[in-house]
C-alpha cells in the first residue's frame, strides 16, 4: 500500500473522484491540511513565548536578589557616628541667707496639773528665774546666734470658715440677686403683649383672665419646666405656655457671686378688646 501524506490534498480528491464536490465536506476535508499546519505552529509559538517569559521572570529575580544582597552588605559597611552627649550644665547653689535667731526661753502658761504629770521642761519659770536672765521670753527654748536677732514666734493657722457649697441642680425660690427680663419688667410685658396670639375659641365664647405660668431660669438663662400654676381656660393655658416657652433667655440669677437655677412665675394677662 503507497503511502498518503496527510497534509497533502491528492487524497482528498481520490476520496471525492466521481462525488459531488460542491457538497461542503469537500471543501472542509480539503483544508484540514492547512488547518493542521496553523495548529501546529501555534502551539509551538505559544511554548516558545511561555519558556521565555519563565526565563525572564526567573532573571529579573535573580537581579532583584543581588541587588537586595548587595544594599545590605554596603549598608552593614557604613559606621555609625559616635553620639555625643552635652553634659548638663553645671548648677552654682547660691549661698543661703543665715537668718538671726535671738536666744529665747519658753513661756509656760499656768495650767493646773498633778506634779507627776509635769515633765521637767514643761515646768513653769519664776519670776526670780525670769529677772535674772537677760534671755528674751518666747514660745520655745531656743539657743540663738545672735544678740540683735529675733525671737521666734509659733505659727498659728485660723481656719477661715469656708463659703457655703451651692449645689448644682438645685432650685432656688428666692436668691441674692433675682432673675430679670433683659430690660425690666416693662420689657417683659411688652415682649409678652407683642407675641402673644389670642386664641380664637376663647375670644368667641368671650373668654378672657389672667394664666400664672411658673417656670426655671437656668444658670445660662434660658427658660424651661413651665407649667400653669393657676388656669383660666384650657385655650388661655396653652397660649400662655407657649409663649412663655419661646422667651428669650433672660439675665440668671445669682447666689454667693455664681449663678443658679431660680424659679419664677409670672402673670400672663389676656384681655378682649
Amino acid at each position: 500500500m503507497a503511502k498518503i501524506d496527510l497534509i497533502s490534498n491528492a487524497w482528498c480528491d481520490l476520496v471525492f473522484e466521481g462525488r459531488n464536490k460542491t457538497y461542503g465536506a469537500y471543501a472542509l476535508r480539503k483544508g484540514t491540511g492547512k488547518r493542521n499546519t496553523v495548529a501546529i505552529l501555534m502551539v509551538l509559538i505559544v511554548a516558545v513565548l511561555g519558556f521565555s517569559a519563565l526565563q525572564i521572570k526567573n532573571a529579573i529575580e535573580a537581579n532583584r536578589k543581588v541587588a537586595i544582597t548587595t544594599g545590605l552588605e554596603a549598608s552593614k559597611l557604613i559606621e555609625k557616628k559616635p553620639e555625643v552627649k552635652k553634659k548638663a550644665p553645671v548648677e552654682i547653689e547660691k549661698p543661703k541667707e543665715v537668718v538671726k535667731v535671738k536666744s529665747s526661753v519658753k513661756f509656760t502658761a499656768p495650767v493646773i496639773k498633778k506634779d507627776s504629770e509635769v515633765k521637767p521642761e514643761e515646768e513653769m519659770k519664776s519670776q526670780e528665774d525670769l529677772t535674772k536672765t537677760n534671755t528674751a521670753i518666747g514660745a520655745f527654748d531656743v539657743k540663738g546666734n545672735s544678740d540683735e536677732g529675733t525671737v521666734l514666734k509659733a505659727e498659728e493657722e485660723i481656719a477661715q470658715p469656708e463659703p457655703p457649697k451651692v449645689e448644682e441642680n438645685k432650685v432656688f425660690d428666692v436668691v441674692e440677686q433675682q432673675p430679670q427680663f433683659p430690660g425690666g419688667m416693662a420689657a417683659l410685658n411688652s415682649w409678652l403683649r407683642d407675641n402673644m396670639e389670642y386664641p380664637v375659641v376663647a375670644a368667641e365664647a368671650g373668654i378672657q383672665g389672667r394664666v400664672v405660668v411658673q417656670f426655671v431660669v437656668e444658670k445660662d438663662g434660658s427658660v424651661s419646666g413651665a407649667h400653669v400654676v393657676r388656669s383660666v381656660d384650657p385655650a388661655l393655658d396653652r397660649e400662655a405656655l407657649r409663649v412663655v416657652s419661646k422667651m428669650p433667655n433672660w439675665i440668671p440669677g445669682k447666689q454667693n457671686g455664681s449663678a443658679v437655677r431660680v424659679k419664677y412665675t409670672v402673670p400672663v394677662t389676656f384681655r378682649l378688646q
